[in-house]
């Protein structure tokens, strides 16, 4: 329920806030909550109640294939929104990198504090950016919320500790800070560890050269080209190998081996060394443009010349001539009787009826 109210419950009119300074020009946000909740939008939404986790990921699909790339999140268990968001990631045919997830608690308390917190513990969240929680505190004096994220650029370790951005006092309606609760920026990534997936495979990607040759011990087309994307956006790159089933396969539980199956499992980020626009593989990742392209150039023996003589007789096959032969004389004979054992002409005749059939 949306209702245009002036009397919102305080976790709503931070959320109001948020709104307005960070949602404004969302293409479309969606609510996923257990309760209803008061708020005044501008913009398109879509409002889902989830009745269990399989309803959740076709309604979070849904949401997706629409555009809808920011969550505002209000689940007694909301890590059952992040195994269902994270499910849709894969599947959808819409994919955004730009999305926010809000998460506000159902109840003020401890319990509901952690809960929210150990959100920030699952593999799934460390690859989305824009993460904020919501956290009640224990201030007795006036209620206030803790706005927290994770720590995006670090290690796999460091990514699942919390980040306190700023607090907001609802005595106030003033946040302490005034800080960016959207912090992370992807256009430098602060040295973030991005695992690629490759195998050797020249001139694309070759791996173990003499440092020497090359100071990472790598190079090749595509390898050069992740390198200067991490120094565009400074990320540190980490090689991530599977040698022995090279460019891998997908399986319909989405694991895999090779360099795909790397991606799907997340054990990689990118994956090169001459890689297709497969639209098997789309289904279930996301493709760069095209930086290579490749042709085929299919080498046969000529043709052998056929006698001018044959050239008639191919366009059908020797039991059709045979047929048409039998044909022939069979109505020769037939027209002959009719003349009265006449041969007049009959053969002529009947050439002109088989033509002109």
């Amino acid at each position: 329920m949306f209702l245009l109210e002036p009397n919102l419950l305080l976790v709503e009119t931070l959320v109001q806030i948020i709104f307005n300074q960070y949602l404004i020009n969302s293409y479309c946000l969606t609510f996923v909550s257990e309760q209803s909740l008061m708020f005044s939008l501008n913009i398109s939404f879509l409002y889902i109640v989830p009745n269990s986790a399989d309803d959740l990921e076709d309604q979070l699909l849904e949401a997706s294939e629409m555009g809808c790339s920011d969550y505002i999140i209000h689940l007694q268990d909301a890590q059952k929104f992040m195994i269902a968001f994270e499910k849709v990631n894969h599947i959808g045919n819409v994919r955004r990198s730009d999305r926010k997830l809000i998460f506000i608690p159902l109840l003020y308390n401890e319990e509901s504090r952690n809960s929210l917190i150990n959100i920030l513990q699952m593999e799934k969240t460390k690859f989305v950016a824009n993460v904020l929680l919501i956290l009640p505190t224990n201030d007795l004096e006036c209620l206030s919320f803790d706005l927290v994220t994770h720590t995006f650029y670090g290690t796999n370790d460091e990514i699942k500790q919390p980040v306190h951005l700023d607090r907001w006092n609802s005595c106030s309606k003033q946040f302490v800070y005034n800080s960016n609760l959207f912090p992370y920026n992807m256009s430098n990534l602060l040295g973030k560890l991005v695992k690629v997936a490759c195998f050797t495979y020249k001139p694309y990607s070759l791996l173990d050269l003499d440092p020497s040759l090359a100071l990472q011990r790598r190079d090749g087309t595509e390898i050069r080209i992740i390198d200067e994307f991490c120094r565009w956006v400074n990320c540190t790159v980490d090689i991530v190998r599977d040698d022995e089933h090279e460019w891998g396969e997908i399986y319909e539980n989405l694991t895999g081996v090779g360099v795909l199956g790397n991606i799907v499992e997340d054990r990689a980020d990118f994956g090169v060394s001459a890689l297709y626009s497969w639209y098997e593989e789309y289904l279930v990742l996301d493709f760069s443009v095209a930086a290579i392209k490749t042709s085929i150039t299919c080498v046969a023996p000529s043709p052998k010349l056929l006698a001018s003589w044959e050239m008639p007789l191919l366009p059908f096959s020797w039991m059709m001539w045979l047929a048409v032969i039998f044909t022939f004389i069979y109505a020769s004979i037939g027209l002959t009787i009719a003349q009265h054992c006449s041969t007049n002409r009959v053969f002529l005749t009947t050439f002109g009826m088989l033509i002109t059939q």
